[in-house]
């Protein structure tokens, strides 16, 4: 099988379509019957923002003609290489269960009991105010985490605060469940701090919550204690919870300690999404959790833990194979295997930063210490008819078969986000083919011919 073949799934849109939809005089049946039920454009508008059309467009823009493999680095999904494959105790774990039948059955909405004290007990070897299994909601996936709480705190007028840069998916469901989103900044001259200030601008009484992605996804960087503690400082102020993304707490490959948002949860109510998607490398096993940091019971007595389990009771549950194997997966989990798989980002983000030096029109400010991204600005001043990010992934899909996303897909316009999830020696061919697109259309410099020349026509006049 050969790679491209191998990696079909990652440069292949799942659903495709060439034809046209009928319209319904079209759709009669030959007794002039009109259908009185229609497709429902509830979801349409959450769909416009997330990743996945940005992805195919950028696809689409891909051509066998250029006779170059496509490269897709614009998404991350790590598993579908050999040195990322999970842990051999992980698929150990998973094995068990199936084999033993005892993953087979229906579980209750909030996750078999076994899984949510293993979580627990994951959780808590960090945390100053200790978890119970009751804290612990299994979801399918950090994602369904996300849908989860945001149905749960949608109410008329409710807004939330959203990190620019970001992840899509956060703004997709907020657009599902009618949340008006607000955005803060996060500071690229700061090491992508948040934007205390600004959060404070833009809040107001119908803000529920703010949310914290940590480590950060797409900047790669891990906050600091005494940051974090001015984040939950300020949400208490404001009166709000904060919704904490900690889904890649395992994938760090630099100097600063991971800090559990729920440390604080003593100032102010911490809702902790997480999972074992990117520290295990299993994004396709779809299990997760929504933990509850809240000493005070303030989710009790604002029924919102009454919302969350409604929410779940009406939703598809993570596969009973999954969380009959949770336990023993994170009771297990090697500290060696995430190791090697950090140290290989690591190796991967000091390649492309090293290959961008020779490139002046894609530069990285910040080297990542976490996740599987690198971002990087574009000097527009010094390209040629490059409008803009957008602009520069397109045409970099249309010549080079190279996908990146742009940034303005992340809320950060004229920037560009490369996946260092993947295999060396593919990044090292992305990055000669950058080098090689950047150099046709950089803006043509004035040669010392050129200038001697035009000094000899002025002194002629």
């Amino acid at each position: 099988m050969s790679e491209e073949e191998a990696h079909a799934n990652l440069v292949v849109p799942a659903f495709r379509t060439a034809k046209e939809p009928k319209t319904q005089t079209q759709a009669e049946n030959g007794h002039g019957t009109v259908w009185r039920f229609g497709g429902s454009d509830k979801a349409a508008k959450a769909s416009t923002v997330t990743l996945r059309g940005v992805i195919y467009m950028l696809f689409d823009n891909c051509s066998k003609e250029v006779n170059k493999t496509v490269l897709p680095l614009g998404h991350g999904d790590p598993s579908v290489y050999p040195c990322f494959r999970t842990s051999i105790e992980a698929e150990d774990a998973v094995v068990n269960v199936l084999r033993s039948g005892k993953g087979n059955s229906y579980g209750p909405g909030a996750g078999i009991l076994p899984a949510r004290r293993a979580t627990a007990d994951y959780l808590n070897r960090d945390l100053p105010n200790k978890l119970t299994p009751e804290d612990i909601f299994l979801t399918a996936g950090c994602n369904q985490g996300i849908e989860i709480v945001f149905e749960a705190l949608a109410r008329p007028k409710a807004n939330i605060l959203l990190p620019r840069p970001g992840f899509p998916h956060y703004d997709a469901r907020a657009a599902y469940s009618g949340l008006e989103v607000r955005k803060f900044d996060l500071l690229p001259n700061k090491e992508w701090e948040i934007d205390l200030q600004g959060i404070e601008s833009i809040a107001d009484e119908n803000t529920v919550a703010l949310v914290v992605i940590n480590p950060n996804n797409p900047c790669g960087n891990v906050y600091s204690h005494d940051h974090l503690q001015k984040v939950a400082e300020t949400a208490r102020k404001l009166g709000i919870m904060v919704i904490t993304d900690e889904v890649y707490d395992q994938t760090i490959f630099g100097d600063n300690p991971f800090v559990p948002m729920g440390k604080f949860a003593s100032t102010v109510p911490v809702m902790t999404l997480g999972g074992i998607s990117k520290g295990w490398v299993v994004p396709g096993w779809k299990i997760g959790w929504i933990a509850l940091n809240d000493p005070e019971g303030v989710f009790e007595s604002t029924k919102v833990v009454q919302s969350i389990k409604q929410n779940l009771d009406i939703t598809p549950d993570p596969s009973t194979i999954i969380q009959a194997a949770l336990p023993e997966i994170l009771e297990k989990a090697d500290k060696n295997f995430f190791a090697k798989k950090n140290k290989i980002l690591k190796h991967n983000v000091a390649l492309v930063c090293d290959r961008l030096k020779d490139i002046p029109c894609v530069v990285c400010p910040k080297k990542p210490e976490s996740c599987t991204y690198l971002l990087t600005k574009l000097e527009l001043s010094l390209l040629e008819n490059i409008k803009d990010d957008i602009d520069f992934c397109v045409k970099l899909a249309r010549e080079e078969n190279l996908v990146f996303l742009p940034g303005e897909a992340l809320g950060l316009k004229n920037w560009v986000r490369i996946t260092i999830g993947v295999e060396a020696h593919m990044l090292e061919d992305a990055l000669e083919r950058l080098k090689g697109f950047c150099t046709r259309h950089a803006k043509k410099t004035e040669t010392a011919t050129d200038s001697l020349q035009a000094l000899k026509l002025s002194d002629n006049i």
